[in-house]
């Protein structure tokens, strides 16, 4: 027993010494809800964007995101994933180039996808964006109940179903979700936000996503967590009521507020060049077919298509990787802790890291 006791032990020590030689000290893992991979790659859709359907009175949007080339259409929609990202870190899923990122889960919808990221494991009992407890131990959780991060968790979202994806009340994760306000001691800013949110509601998503944005960034100012998750839904709210320009506009949003959020990173002494941002969405959307552009799900063919990107100390500048190759959903939450050094567990049969992320 005890030759099995110090076999384990050095084992797991010396798994320790393997992860520790990450750079990473910081993981978030930043989400926009329903973005297709159609746009990371190709920018704004000829067939949607100058379609008054979509995209009534189109002049604006057209002159902001429209070129003649998909290489210039991209890097007007997302010029951090295509200025920084695609020189200094990772991205996965340009179809076009046989590169795909595939979800597992057999809805093609949010919390499916959501618990597939964070958890690593495709569950076929989540088949409802219903507000029910999640039964699977996520990612955060498993962070959280690590003693060197332990209270150095957080997570902040657009969609108030987070607080049960994470399951707040069991993970002892904070979750700021929906039009929930924050407390204590504010800031200015965070009281005006309070004020927004509470004032102004969205017309399309629980709250603007800028007010999710600028809550969770006054959380890190205050609280500097070492994981942080963050995610955004306009994306996916304004596809489905068929707006093109909104969907646009958000997605180029997303864009500003990620460079935002590196930019504060690297400019911080705790989060400088220790910090790995990793970013993908739940779902895809319909293509095929223009109408089902607004749409996901089972019945709407290619929903499982999704992208990713990657960026931090410890990955490689492939930049766009247009190889070949098959990655998915799942492995998210593995590649994660294994940026920070742990070896992530929740006793189901979860993804493997993205083992190209890291050098």
């Amino acid at each position: 027993m005890k030759s099995f006791s110090k076999t384990v032990f050095i084992l797991l020590f010396s798994s320790q010494i393997i992860f520790a030689q990450n750079k990473t000290e910081n993981v978030f893992i930043i989400m926009t809800d329903g973005f297709r991979w159609q746009e990371v790659y190709g920018g704004a859709d000829s067939t949607l964007i100058f379609s008054k359907e979509f995209t009534p009175d189109s002049a604006r949007t057209v002159k902001k995101f429209w070129a003649k080339t998909a290489t210039e259409r991209r890097e007007k929609l997302l010029p951090f994933f295509w200025n920084t990202i695609a020189k200094q870190g990772q991205l996965y899923g340009n179809r076009w180039a046989g590169n795909k990122v595939n979800v597992l889960n057999p809805y093609w919808f949010s919390y499916p996808g959501y618990n597939e990221v964070l958890s690593g494991y495709a569950d076929d009992k989540i088949n409802s964006n219903n507000k029910i407890q999640n039964e699977n131990t996520t990612v955060l959780e498993f962070l959280n109940n690590q003693p060197k991060l332990k209270g150095k968790v957080a997570a902040f979202g657009t969609w108030d179903v987070f607080p049960y994806i994470i399951n707040e009340s069991r993970s002892g994760v904070p979750v700021n979700a929906g039009v929930e306000t924050v407390n204590g001691k504010l800031s200015e800013k965070e009281e005006l936000l309070n004020d927004i949110q509470s004032q102004y509601p969205s017309l399309a998503s629980d709250r603007f996503d800028f007010v999710t944005y600028h809550l969770a960034k006054e959380y890190i100012k205050k609280n500097t967590p070492n994981v942080m998750f963050l995610s955004f839904d306009e994306t996916d709210e304004f596809a489905h009521e068929a707006k093109y320009r909104e969907y646009l506009f958000a997605a180029n949003n997303f864009d500003k507020n990620v460079s935002d959020l590196w930019n504060f990173c690297q400019n911080h002494p705790k989060y400088k060049d220790k910090t790995t941002f990793i970013l993908v969405t739940d779902h895809g959307r319909g293509d095929k077919i223009k109408k089902q552009w607004t749409s996901h799900g089972q019945r709407v063919s290619d929903c499982y298509q999704i992208w990713m990107a990657v960026i931090g100390p410890d990955t490689p500048a492939l930049g766009e990787v247009k190889t070949e190759g098959q990655l998915f959903q799942n492995q998210i939450a593995k590649t994660a802790a294994k940026f920070l050094g742990y070896d992530f567990q929740n006793g189901k049969e979860i993804g493997k890291e993205v083992k190209s992320a890291m050098k």
